[in-house]
């Protein structure tokens, strides 16, 4: 029997599993032919999403180039089950450099939205977010911390923390509203 197929304990949470684990856990294994099914299969999605966010002669290239790094670093992701949104991520991303590219060539000046993670944040929004995060009792600045900076599942977090994952997210649900009412003030 396939483990993501089993029973849980009861009271267990069920993983969902995705549709093609069997294909991506042998693809991250190393199996060429397992991960040119899951490229293959993903491609018709990346592109179609590729379309919304790039210049039109740049869809082919930025999927080509999402899925040449999505082959490279598939032993990289965490979580299975976010593959594909980590795909969208990717391709997004692949977008946004090629749009700061031709902007450069052509000596435009780059918007906020396709900047980039060297872009300045607005001036006194690092300060503002630091105290709203100091506003906050401790439990929820360590939650925040976990799921936003360091990037934590929320089956990661309920593990470090010692809660359920209902609980893991009413935490950090609350805790956003709390940092985000103190940051309308």
């Amino acid at each position: 029997m396939n483990p993501s197929m089993k029973a849980a304990m009861p009271g267990t949470p069920v993983p969902v599993a995705h549709p093609w684990q069997d294909d991506l856990l042998a693809a991250r294994a190393g199996d060429c032919l397992a991960l040119e099914r899951v490229l293959t299969r993903s491609r018709q999605d990346l592109r179609r999403y590729a379309e919304h966010h790039c210049v039109v002669n740049d869809v082919e290239d930025a999927v080509q180039e999402s899925l040449f790094t999505a082959s490279r670093k598939l032993a990289d992701l965490r979580q299975l089950e976010s593959f594909t949104s980590w795909l969208f991520r990717i391709v997004k991303r692949e977008c946004n450099r090629m749009k700061r590219g031709w902007r450069q060539l052509r000596q435009e000046p780059l918007t906020e939205d396709i900047a980039g993670p060297c872009a300045q944040a607005p001036a006194g929004l690092a300060s503002d977010l630091a105290a709203a995060l100091e506003s906050l009792p401790a439990h929820y600045r360590e939650i925040i911390l976990l799921r936003d900076v360091q990037g934590l599942t929320i089956g990661e977090l309920a593990d470090a923390l010692g809660l359920t994952r209902e609980a893991s997210k009413a935490r950090l649900h609350r805790a956003r509203a709390l940092a985000r009412e103190y940051l309308q003030d």
